[in-house]
């Protein structure tokens, strides 16, 4: 018998990622690449950008199709662990 985690999510799915960090120069770029690292492709239409109101900061919402719940683990944990990225919602 196979230990898998257990997860409310049913794959494969629609999983948006909000990716947040300073509006520097190429942030939505490395955000885009990490993703693309991780699930290949992302759908036409399912990047969003969004400015604070300062103009300060940047989040970058990414719909990938998720396939398991350890590819979203690994693209959290790599989005997470890049110093450029605030947080990861």
């Amino acid at each position: 018998m196979s230990e898998q985690k257990e997860s409310a999510l049913q794959f494969p799915c629609d999983f948006p990622l909000k990716v947040m960090g300073r509006a520097d120069p190429g942030f939505d770029e490395l955000v885009v690449e990490i993703v693309l690292r991780h699930v290949g492709e992302v759908r036409e239409g399912a990047i969003s950008l969004r400015a604070s109101s300062n103009g300060n900061y940047l989040s970058v919402t990414v719909t990938v199709q998720a396939q398991s719940q350890e590819q979203l683990d690994n693209l959290y944990r790599e989005l997470s662990g890049h110093e450029r990225i605030l947080m990861v919602l």
